[in-house]
């Protein structure tokens, strides 16, 4: 949400900061700008929509200057145009901002006592305006930060640029993620590492209250008690072609094709040389020691923890509650002995389930954490992080993501299984073999991937669908009915299959398609009579099974998308292929923006 951009370079600014803007494209945006100190002179350009019309703006009113801030904007005080797109400037001083100022109406309550006027509906321009205001009682640049940075409450990640001074930046952070890149006698400042990935791969992470003082061959931090704090430089690698498209139309395509090499990547990671053995990194955890998980994520993380939920209770014995961090900080929740906290998200930053996690501490045993990000908040304040090994997810909509996560978390619902004695050694192994094999079943699978556009083709003339799904499937058709939404724009809904009878039904006509995600399974012969009450009132089935499951369901079936057999415990890894490839196909038919959606943001930091 947001992306934040900061250079003193040797070189022109613009450029550096309009490319660097693009790599965070895929946080999710509605407007950007940027700004440029030249010749002491503080001057800015700013558009709507895409990065495009910057560029284009610039090329007939270009920015000179080799220090500079760049900002894409996603809306949330103010609506999306020019004057309320960032940075924001108020007389010496610009600045770019992530996050929301909970107490803006008291400073600007606060500004106005003292004669000041607003130009802008946003939150972002109190921050301009006190700086300013500390500017002309006095202050320095960095007194004036300060001073600022201090009244301010809510989450934010700060970047400040000021008339007169081309190698000074000022950056600060707390809620929303920031990093600053080292160069050889330049510096640079990002949202996150991949805008700075083709300046350096030196990178310090800012902590929670940290406020960096910048120039081209110093960093100063300090903590949020005002004291020095030396931050470690760590060396980032991130490959340039996993932000490229390789190839593909979208990285939405991209990443759903990378997901054999990704899930693979995980179990190496954690699976012993042999194979035979499941090995968490640092000191693990003791599952003899847990009586009881508490899983907590939001979006398509949240349904990873759902269907963990099915495996930890099946397969360890373990009872597991599952909840949407944003309700679970809020509710309260008493938090017993012997309870381990979960947490899941792509970014590691997700703003709720990091407020979530915090909670936990302190109460829970164990605070543990899946996660594709290292570095990341949510990893940093864990007891355990568990790297998916996904690597760098772009499009908007998570799919290698995801089926890491579910790797991870089943990897992690066997281990804790084998500790608590709820699964022979036979079967333990028979599991991890089963596991080993799923990368070139998934491969096996896209085989088909002509069939999901051509079904996909058909789901493209529905209003609304509805998705089935039983057991371990029933997670997979709240991610499918997730996927369509959100890329396709189709209003669509999910529901355990034994719920049709208790109020979707009514929905049912020969307009209404029914996606039933139905392997064939101890659960199919239920899920077939569901299948049988939405034909006989007309609606049209898409039936996605197994060869088993297909030739069982007999007649009747509007179209039916075959996946190899697998292992049932393997079935939602397998199954959130067609649920990504229906979402993709029925969004490329519709002509809408598959890897940035409408009104969508890649890493959700704010409430």
């Amino acid at each position: 949400m947001c992306g934040i951009v900061g250079v003193l370079s040797h070189h022109e600014a613009a450029p550096t900061l309009v490319e660097a803007l693009k790599r965070l494209e895929y946080r999710g945006y509605d407007s950007a700008g940027i700004a440029t100190i030249n010749n002491d002179q503080l001057d800015r350009r700013r558009a709507v929509g895409k990065l495009v019309n910057l560029s284009d703006l610039l090329v007939h009113e270009p920015l000179a200057g080799k220090s500079g801030i760049g900002h894409t904007r996603w809306a949330t005080h103010g609506a999306p145009n020019v004057s309320n797109a960032h940075p924001h400037r108020a007389g010496r001083v610009a600045v770019v901002h992530n996050g929301i100022i909970e107490n803006y109406r008291e400073l600007r309550e606060e500004l106005a006592s003292h004669g000041i006027g607003f130009e802008t509906d946003t939150d972002t321009e109190t921050v301009a305006l006190t700086v300013q205001y500390f500017l002309s009682e006095g202050l320095t640049p960095v007194d004036a930060a300060r001073k600022t940075i201090a009244k301010l409450e809510g989450a934010y990640a700060l970047c400040f640029l000021f008339d007169g001074e081309a190698d000074l930046l000022i950056a600060a952070r707390k809620g929303s993620p920031l990093a600053v890149g080292h160069g050889d006698g330049e510096m640079f400042v990002g949202s996150d590492a991949i805008a700075l990935a083709p300046l350096t791969n030196q990178i310090t992470y800012l902590e929670e209250g940290d406020m960096a003082v910048i120039t081209r061959t110093s960093l100063e931090v300090t903590d949020s008690n005002g004291n020095i704090a030396n931050r470690e430089i760590k060396t980032v690698q991130i490959d340039s072609a996993r932000v490229d498209k390789a190839g593909h139309k979208h990285f939405m395509s991209k990443e759903i094709s990378e997901q054999p090499m990704v899930i693979s990547n995980a179990l190496n990671f954690y699976l012993n040389k042999e194979g035979t053995d499941i090995v968490l990194p640092g000191k693990g955890l003791d599952f003899s020691k847990i009586d009881r998980m508490v899983m907590v994520a939001c979006g398509t993380a949240s349904y990873a923890c759902l269907t963990a939920k099915y495996w930890f209770e099946q397969i360890a014995n373990l009872p597991v509650e599952v909840d949407v961090a944003s309700e679970f900080r809020y509710r309260e929740p008493p938090i017993e002995p012997g309870t381990a906290a979960l947490f899941v998200s792509q970014s590691g930053e997700t703003a709720d389930t990091l407020a979530a996690l915090r909670y936990c501490e302190g109460k829970a045993d164990k605070i543990v954490s899946v996660v594709n990000v290292d570095e990341s908040s949510i990893s940093r304040e864990s007891d355990l992080a568990l790297p998916i090994h996904a690597g760098t997810e772009i499009g908007v909509a998570s799919t290698k993501a995801f089926t890491c996560q579910l790797t991870v978390l089943l990897l992690l619902a066997l281990k804790a299984a084998r500790a608590r004695g709820a699964i022979s050694a036979e079967d333990f192994a028979d599991k991890l073999s089963s596991l080993r094999a799923l990368p070139g079943i998934f491969n096996h699978a896209f085989e088909n991937n002509a069939d999901f556009k051509k079904s996909a083709r058909r789901l493209a003339e529905a209003e609304s669908v509805l998705f089935l799904g039983r057991g371990l499937m029933y997670p997979l058709a709240l991610e499918g009915a997730l996927k369509l939404k959100e890329i396709s724009y189709i209003h669509a809904e999910a529901y355990a299959s034994g719920e049709l009878k208790h109020g979707p039904i009514a929905l049912i006509d020969k307009k209404m398609p029914v996606v039933v995600m139905a392997p064939r399974d101890g659960l199919f012969d239920k899920t077939v009579s569901n299948m049988q009450e939405v034909m006989a009132r007309g609606g049209k089935v898409m039936l996605i099974t197994d060869t088993a499951g297909a030739e069982e369901a007999g007649d009747g079936v509007w179209q039916s998308l075959i996946l190899p057999q697998v292992d049932p415990i393997l079935t939602p890894i397998l199954y959130a292929l067609p649920a990504q490839l229906l979402a993709y196909h029925t969004a490329i038919a519709k002509g809408t923006d598959v890897d940035q959606p409408r009104n969508l943001a890649k890493s959700v930091t704010v409430e």
